[in-house]
C-alpha cells in the first residue's frame, strides 16, 4: 500500500485492465502513480470510471526490455501533466529514453511505422517487385532489415492484427488499410519464420535470397550528355561521366542524366510513363551514415513503358556505371525507397502536427523503438521538403485521384 508507482503489463484488454486499476486504486495510496504498459488501448479508455484518472498514465516499453531503451511515456486526455512528467523523470533516471505522445492508436512507433510495410505490401500487390529486391533496396538506405523479412521475424499474424487494429481505430483512414496480399498469407498459415515460410522459406538453408554480384560497368557512348540538377545526387551521377564530355543544367527542374535526348530521372513521384516515351527514373540513392549509397548498393529503377530496347539497356548500363546495383522493377510511382520515406516522414509529420509527439520524440522513437537508421525529420533535413511533397503528390493522384 505503500508504493509510489504500480506498473501493470496484463493481458491487453480493456475490461481486464479497468478491473485490475478499480483494485489498485483501492489498495494504493491516493497519491500513488498509475501506470499501464499497453501498447494498443487508449489509455483515456482504461481510466474512464476510475477514482482519479488523472493519476494514470501509458508507460509502454519495448521488448525486450532489458535492451530496448525506448518508453513511450503516454498521456490520456485526463492525465496529469505532472504525472506524465514524473514518470517521464523517472524512466530516465532508470536509464531509458522516454518520449512523450498523446493516447492515439499506434501511439508513436506503431503509427509511424505503418507506411513501411504498408509500401512494401502494395509494391507486391501490384507484382512491381520481388521481396529480396524491395528487402536490398531498403537495407542499402541504412535499415537493418527490409519489410519482407521484418515481417517474416514478427509474424504476419502480429504485424497484420497491428495493422487492422490501427486502421479500424482510425476509422478506417486509407493510410492505415491492412493488405489483401497479407490477409491472404495469413489465412494460408504463411507466418513467416515462426511457420517455416512467410516471404521466404526457412529452414535447410533458406532464408533471404542475395542478389546477383554487382558487376561495375562503363558508361555506354553517347553524342551528347547533359548532367541535369545540382547536390549530391546529381555530383553522384559524375562517376558515370570519367572521360565523357559532357553539359551541365544546375538549374534544371530534374535531377538525372540526358543522353541523346533519352531521360534518366530521380524519381519525383511520377511513373516513367507518365513523362514520356525514352525515359528511366531511379529510386532515391540516400544513406543516413553515407550521404549517398556506397558503391554496389542495390537502387530500383523503372522504364517507360514506351522505351527503346536501346534505352533499357542504356539506362541500367548508366546506373552501374555510377556505382549503383541496378534493380528494374515495373513503372511503379515512387519507386521503392523514395515513396517509403516520404510516407514515413508524412506520417511522422502529421503525429506532430496532431500534437501526438515533438520531432526529437519521432526521431527518438522510430530510432531506439524499431531500429531506424535516422528519425524521419533527420531524413527530411537530408531531402526536400518540396520535392516530398510533389512526390506524395503524385503518389495521391495515382492512389486516391
Amino acid at each position: 500500500a505503500g508504493a509510489a508507482i504500480a506498473v501493470e503489463a496484463i493481458v491487453e484488454d480493456l475490461q481486464a485492465k479497468r478491473a485490475l486499476f478499480a483494485e489498485l486504486e483501492a489498495l494504493l495510496g491516493a497519491d500513488a502513480v498509475l501506470a499501464t504498459n499497453t501498447s494498443s488501448i487508449s489509455v483515456t479508455a482504461i481510466a474512464n470510471g476510475m477514482q482519479r484518472p488523472g493519476r494514470l498514465v501509458g508507460m509502454h516499453f519495448f521488448n525486450p526490455v532489458p535492451l530496448m531503451k525506448l518508453v513511450e511515456v503516454v498521456s490520456g486526455l485526463r492525465t496529469d501533466g505532472e504525472v506524465a512528467q514524473a514518470v517521464f523523470d523517472l524512466a530516465a533516471a532508470w536509464g531509458k529514453t522516454p518520449v512523450h505522445a498523446k493516447s492515439t492508436p499506434g501511439f508513436v512507433v506503431n503509427r509511424i511505422a505503418r507506411p513501411f510495410y504498408a509500401e512494401a505490401l502494395q509494391l507486391l500487390l501490384e507484382r512491381a517487385t520481388e521481396p529480396a529486391v524491395l528487402d536490398a533496396c531498403l537495407r542499402g538506405a541504412g535499415f537493418r532489415m527490409g519489410p519482407c523479412e521484418l515481417i517474416d521475424l514478427i509474424g504476419h499474424d502480429t504485424n497484420f492484427a497491428v495493422t487492422r487494429s490501427v486502421y479500424e481505430a482510425n476509422f478506417e483512414d486509407k493510410r492505415y488499410m491492412p493488405s489483401l496480399l497479407q490477409a491472404e498469407m495469413v489465412a494460408g498459415g504463411l507466418l513467416g519464420r515462426k511457420s517455416g515460410q512467410g516471404f521466404y522459406r526457412y529452414g535447410d538453408g533458406g532464408g533471404v535470397p542475395a542478389l546477383p554480384a554487382f558487376e561495375p560497368a562503363s558508361a555506354p557512348y553517347a553524342q551528347r550528355v547533359v548532367l541535369h540538377g545540382a547536390g549530391p545526387v546529381a555530383d553522384r551521377l559524375t562517376l558515370a561521366l570519367a572521360g565523357q564530355a559532357f553539359e551541365r543544367d544546375t538549374a534544371s527542374g530534374w535531377t538525372g542524366l540526358e543522353v541523346d535526348g533519352a531521360q534518366l530521372r530521380l524519381t519525383d513521384g511520377r511513373c516513367a510513363s507518365a513523362i514520356g516515351a525514352e525515359v528511366a527514373v531511379f529510386d532515391l540513392p540516400i544513406h543516413p551514415s553515407l550521404g549517398g549509397c556506397e558503391r554496389g548498393t542495390a537502387l530500383a529503377f523503372a522504364l517507360s513503358d514506351r522505351a527503346s530496347g536501346a534505352w533499357v539497356q542504356a539506362a541500367a548500363q548508366w546506373l552501374r556505371a555510377a556505382g549503383f546495383h541496378a534493380q528494374r522493377i515495373a513503372d511503379a510511382p515512387g519507386l521503392i525507397v523514395a515513396r517509403t520515406l516520404a510516407m514515413l516522414i508524412n506520417e511522422a509529420c502529421d503525429a506532430v502536427h496532431q500534437g501526438v509527439c515533438s520531432e526529437a520524440g519521432a526521431d527518438a522513437a522510430m530510432k531506439l523503438g524499431v531500429n531506424y537508421p535516422a528519425g524521419p525529420f533527420e531524413w527530411l533535413a537530408r531531402w526536400d521538403a518540396a520535392r516530398i511533397a510533389q512526390l506524395l503528390d503524385a503518389l495521391a493522384a495515382t492512389y486516391r485521384g
